[in-house]
């Protein structure tokens, strides 16, 4: 146990500077996006991305800390990327999901917070765009419903966008 008591030490060092580096990027973005007039939609997926990147960060540094070998972790890539590709592979609505939440995202006039109505002849769905996940877009309707509609799926629907709650 002495011999790890250093490592123990470095691992909760690392962490709390990853929370306290987390909470001080939160609220820079914030800032900024209040500064700068951003919606809040487009802060809460910039802080997504951003905590993402700092829990990669951070993962780099523990295995660091605890001395895995690169070839372990080659290997361990390796398999995991493997994995991935044949899931990707196999299933085409993920990739379909994934490409349309980066067009939803980014090209779409339907932005977070907007009323919206999506048009369909057998079910009509009114509410608030609420989040645009990797796979899911989730709808808040006016009793506090949410609703997930795949990605893929908005984007083949009719929306009508309103401009008034």
């Amino acid at each position: 146990m002495e011999e790890y008591k250093f490592q123990i030490a470095e691992t909760i060092i690392i962490i709390i500077v990853f929370l306290i580096t987390k909470l001080i990027t939160k609220r820079i973005i914030s800032k900024v996006g209040i500064r700068f007039k951003y919606q809040t939609g487009r802060v809460k997926i910039t802080n997504k991305i951003i905590g993402v990147m700092l829990l990669t960060i951070l993962i780099v540094f523990l295995m660091a800390i605890w001395g895995v070998k690169q070839s372990e972790l080659l290997l361990f890539l390796s398999t995991i990327l493997t994995i991935l590709g044949v899931a990707f592979f196999a299933q085409w609505s993920i990739i379909s999901n994934i490409t349309s939440t980066l067009i939803i995202f980014f090209n779409h006039p339907i932005k977070i917070g907007d009323y919206l109505t999506i048009m369909d002849k057998d079910f009509q769905i009114e509410g608030k765009l609420s989040d645009i996940g990797i796979f899911f877009i989730i709808i808040k309707t006016n009793d506090d419903k949410k609703i997930t509609i795949p990605s893929n799926v908005f984007m083949q629907k009719m929306i009508r966008k309103e401009e008034t709650v």
